[in-house]
């Protein structure tokens, strides 16, 4: 149990073995679970609770993370929530990201500004920035395509690089890979 030390100012961490990254100013952080916080150096104003939570994370701001490896690999990103089992897990430096239910955007390592709401939605995004999926496994497949919506149940589940679609629904646009600028909706 580490709470309130020199350069740890207003925090606590309980873990498996209490120890954090090399301290310089890190402020306000709470963290439980085995190996959270286990880099962390100057990072303000986060929470890390589970498995593996933002083991990773050195000079990242105001990130939550709840569940097991969840923003797992998050250095220096800010303003991340992630909350389910690997959810936002590759995440790395990307910002204003937001992932709820188990895998949700799990393969986001730099895309920002994504809203993955679902077991697996949004789960393959690398680099796809403003996306928003609600639905299990609703914008699955993406990869690296950007300002899309998708509402529903696989939603756009095998979009990969398409930009600027909508759908809305149950297996709306479900099997589209490229095709851009589309709205689509399934009823």
């Amino acid at each position: 149990i580490v709470y309130n030390i020199t350069n740890f100012a207003n925090s606590i961490l309980i873990s498996n073995d209490g120890g954090t990254g090399t301290l310089s100013t890190a402020n306000n952080n709470t963290g439980l679970g085995f190996e959270v916080f286990d880099d962390l150096t100057s990072g303000d104003d986060n929470v890390g609770v589970g498995v593996q939570a933002l083991t990773k994370l050195t000079t990242g701001v105001q990130n939550v993370a709840i569940g097991s490896a969840s923003l797992d690999a998050n250095t220096s990103g800010n303003y991340n929530t992630a909350v389910g089992t690997s959810s936002l897990g590759a995440n790395t430096t990307a910002e204003e990201n937001t992932a709820l239910g188990w895998g949700a955007a799990e393969s986001n390592t730099t895309g920002a500004s994504n809203v993955a709401v679902g077991s697996q939605a949004l789960a393959d995004n690398t680099t796809g920035a403003s996306n928003i999926a609600i639905g299990r496994e609703a914008l699955h497949a993406n990869t690296t395509a950007s300002n899309n919506t998708a509402v529903g149940k696989h939603a756009m589940r095998a979009n990969t690089t398409a930009d600027n679609n909508v759908a809305i629904g149950k297996d709306a646009l479900l099997t589209n890979t490229t095709g851009s600028g589309g709205v689509f909706y399934s009823s």
